[in-house]
């Protein structure tokens, strides 16, 4: 059973100032955060994101549309609801924002003795816990300026979980540390909240963590954008820019230049950026290669089961070398989608992607190619069947639409086939751009885990 989400964002507009001066900051952002999810919000300086995260972390009261937090409505709520949700949620700031005058247990055990029914004792208990766990065991009882910024920022850390939060909201944690430093920051972040079940929410520039989030999303002048635009766009100026120092002869003037040390240091750099840009690249292709081509099918299929308002529907990729055609069906009563393989030289669904041509049989049970096992297998019992053609971009049949049942008492009519057609090319395009990104993701893979060259056979 799917979990609700911990933060709902619904057609979310914003604004600042009033009058002439009124100036729209968020453009109908609809977006939600669930338990145990790390999502990034990036995108550039003054797109939105610190606006958002306030207005997540009821800093901000929302000015238009709909933000439930733990399943409240923050528009319209009061200030002392605010005030409540807040206690809820564990915030971390690009300033760490400690006490001078206290200690690092002192610092931590005041974010926790702000929840009522809770004693000094347990919370002296629970501080040394948490600093423990961010690796600040034997620094307790020192005071911020007697720490580094990435032992301050581990202290922020540690006052923001200690209370269990189920949100935690963070903005720019590692700008002011250096990468080492902001490594430790995210990795201990992440292990925390996984194992106490929080959200996390943080906004960054820093392109070094990308890869520690589920999911990433990015705002462009107030809007959501997409985050492969944005990763286009920054791997596009690095490779050109690395394209423009290889033509000058200004890298090699400047490796011959380097001294030993220096090109050790370079050397290290190099591998982590490298890194973090390939786990990134690794993230993205695991999801397009999982999920993307997954949900463009489910969300797809009920589209098509809702506009032709039929019981139930299936979308098939067409399988060549294996002459299979691979399904997932939209349930009618929605629950998890069935995964469906059948023969691509048998059944009406075989016979549509074989010859192309749309097939509308108003009594299933009684055609020649209908193939009966499929109901019992699931238990469903087909009554009548429009079963049509998606074409690729060469106009080959790749996929066949199924849908199952019309509705009443009538079966499918003309008027489904030509409200089909409305939608059958963009939908061909859709799905072909998913396949031939999962085929790209695929062999990706497997070229990276091929032999070198150097060591092929036959290599002159």
């Amino acid at each position: 059973m799917a979990q609700e989400p911990l933060i709902s964002v619904r057609n979310v507009n914003h604004y600042y100032g009033t009058g002439a001066l009124r100036k729209q900051i968020l453009f109908d952002i609809t977006t939600s955060f669930d338990p145990g999810e790390i999502v990034i919000l990036t995108g550039p300086s003054g797109s939105g994101k610190t606006t958002l995260l306030t207005l997540a972390g009821a800093l901000r009261s929302v000015n238009d549309g709909s933000l439930t937090v733990l399943g409240q409505e923050l528009n319209g709520a009061s200030a002392e609801n605010l005030g409540l949700i807040r206690r809820s949620i564990g915030f971390i700031f690009q300033a760490h924002n400690l006490l001078d005058a206290l200690t690092a247990r002192q610092n931590v055990q005041m974010s926790l003795l702000l929840h009522s029914g809770v004693t000094r004792e347990h919370a002296d208990e629970r501080a040394t816990e948490m600093l423990s766990a961010v690796g600040l065991a034997e620094r307790i009882n020192y005071y911020p300026s007697e720490m580094s910024g990435g032992q301050k920022q581990r202290v922020a850390i540690a006052r923001a979980l200690i209370a269990r939060p189920k949100i935690v909201l963070a903005d720019e944690p590692t700008a002011a540390l250096d990468k080492k430093s902001g490594r430790e920051v995210v990795e201990i972040l992440q292990q925390l909240a996984r194992q106490q079940g929080t959200a996390i929410l943080m906004v960054t520039h820093d392109n070094r963590i990308l890869d520690v989030a589920d999911r990433i999303l990015t705002l462009e002048d107030g809007r959501i954008s997409s985050f492969a635009k944005g990763l286009t766009a920054n791997a596009g100026h690095m490779l050109d820019s690395l394209s423009q120092l290889n033509q000058r002869g200004m890298l090699m003037r400047h490796m011959r230049d380097i001294t030993a040390d220096n090109f050790v240091k370079l050397l290290e750099d190099s591998t982590l950026e490298l890194e973090q840009l390939l786990k990134t690249l690794e993230v993205a292709e695991q999801r397009v290669s999982q999920t993307m081509l997954d949900q463009v099918l489910v969300a797809a299929t009920e589209k098509i089961v809702e506009m032709l308002d039929a019981e139930r529907g299936a979308i098939f990729l067409v399988d060549e070398p294996n002459r299979k055609l691979r399904s997932k069906v939209a349930t009618s009563d929605g629950g998890a989608p069935l995964e469906i393989v059948v023969s691509l030289d048998e059944g009406i669904a075989g016979l549509v992607a074989r010859t192309g041509k749309a097939l509308n049989v108003s009594d299933a049970q009684a055609h020649p190619m209908f193939n009966a096992a499929v109901d019992r297998s699931s238990g469903f019992v087909t009554r009548n069947i429009i079963c049509l053609p998606i074409l690729n971009r060469a106009g080959a049949v790749f996929a066949v639409a199924q849908l199952l049942n019309k509705k009443g008492e009538k079966p499918f009519g003309s008027e489904d086939e030509k409200l089909f057609e409305n939608f059958a090319r963009p939908l061909g395009l859709i799905l072909e751009s998913c396949v031939r990104l999962r085929s790209v993701a695929k062999s990706g893979a497997e070229q990276l885990s091929a032999p070198s060259l150097l060591e092929s056979p036959g290599t002159p």
